[in-house]
């Protein structure tokens, strides 16, 4: 699905992102480019968490709805597209401390939840890796990727 957002910028501002179709669900980012990925990433975790309060989640807005609406007025709109929601699922790692340190260090630099963070990690999104084959340490697993 696509909706439309908002990205407005203010002098001595950071890029600043909205959605007509979700007032109240708002990001921001340095750049254009991390405004468009918190953009996405604000607009899914925001329609999740209207899914967990049982909300009707709107259709997308047409850029005819959106021609008289004030609230464009000085922005760029752009599409923000987000996977169809589906169930968030729970899950339990192992780690040190000190690596959950770290890796609570990285999420917050890249201004992500470490949920957010792990899984754009483990799918390569993080610094734009791509997906790629993990070795195991595991003997009993030689030879397998994760």
């Amino acid at each position: 699905m696509e909706y439309i957002a908002y990205l407005h910028k203010d002098r001595d501002s950071d890029y600043g992102v909205s959605f007509p179709d979700f007032p109240g669900c708002v990001s921001a980012g340095r750049t254009l480019d991390e405004a468009s990925r918190m953009a996405s990433e604000a607009l899914a975790l925001h329609i999740q968490g209207m899914l967990e309060d049982g909300d009707v989640i709107p259709e997308p807005s047409k850029i005819d709805d959106i021609a008289a609406d004030a609230a464009k007025r000085g922005a760029i709109a752009f599409l923000v597209k987000v996977d169809d929601p589906d169930a968030t699922v729970r899950v339990n790692i192992t780690a040190r401390e000190s690596q959950m340190a770290k890796i609570d260090a990285l999420a917050e630099a890249a201004g992500l939840t470490r949920s957010g963070y792990m899984v754009r990690a483990a799918i390569g999104e993080v610094l734009g890796e791509g997906t790629r084959k993990v070795r195991s340490r595991n003997p009993r697993r030689a030879g397998k990727s994760r």
